[in-house]
């Protein structure tokens, strides 16, 4: 594997959604130096592919996509389309909780969709087709189409559209998050992020998987590691200048 392929990979090989048996028997944590600093955590307000990697450990998504082209079902349960294609029904599937220990709810589903319609391309876009997104009880929410969209799931489970609190998603998508809850098999360790040097995460032992293989973005995602540490490698003139002043020995 190249190390660029490596870098990108690094949140499925802590979840077990790619095959690595020699990684699953290693001490714990597991350690990763990742291809860039973590300097946002908002999936929604940057398009940072590192940003990304932190998402996929911290949230989950609706649908998953598994890597052959397929979008298959993740946090829901599956769906149900009208006979004209204008109404589509999502169910949850059960077991779905949030790190502050409270269940994923519809209306926690439909404000998350909201916000990622907001400032992503693809999103904004899917918008268009959008009449209304409703919640219809804990478990059910509608997106009701001005036209048929047959691209939705792929805009649910490929666009990283990922599942936040209704408190959480009410931001606007203009203003960057602070609070990292999600329903990922990680907590995102706050008090123990330093932008430009480090950051860790915890297993979430609230997360059920799925119950079936793992297969890239979708599947069962099983956390192998009770704790993952990200080390940022500055480059070379931070280094040396970092040890100029006795701030941080990156050797």
């Amino acid at each position: 594997m190249r190390r660029r392929d490596l870098l990108k990979a690094a949140p499925l090989l802590a979840t077990g959604t790619l095959a690595a048996p020699a990684l699953a028997q290693a001490q714990k944590p597991l350690r990763f130096v990742p291809q860039a600093n973590l300097t946002a955590i908002d999936p929604i307000w940057t398009t940072a592919v590192i940003t990304y990697n932190h998402a996929y450990m911290v949230y989950d998504t609706l649908y998953g996509y598994d890597g052959a082209g397929n979008i298959r079902p993740q946090m829901c349960a599956g769906h149900e389309i009208s006979a004209d294609g204008l109404t589509w029904t999502f169910t949850l599937r059960d077991g779905l909780r949030f790190h502050d220990k409270e269940k994923v709810l519809a209306r926690d589903c439909t404000r998350s969709i909201l916000r990622w319609g907001s400032r992503d391309s693809f999103g904004q876009h899917l918008m268009r087709y959008v009449n209304e997104i409703t919640a219809l009880d804990d478990q059910h929410f509608a997106i009701r189409l001005k036209r048929p969209c047959p691209q939705l799931l792929f805009g649910l489970g490929a666009r990283q559209c990922f599942m936040m609190p209704e408190r959480v998603a009410s931001r606007p998508g203009t203003e960057q998050l602070t609070d990292p809850t999600g329903s990922g098999p990680f907590r995102f360790l706050r008090d123990e992020w330093v932008s430009g040097a480090r950051c860790a995460y915890a297993r979430f032992d609230g997360y059920v998987p799925r119950q079936e293989p793992p297969a890239f973005f979708a599947g069962g995602k099983v956390a192998n590691f009770e704790r993952v540490e990200w080390t940022v490698q500055p480059d070379p003139s931070t280094a040396a200048a970092a040890l100029q002043k006795n701030e941080v020995d990156w050797v």
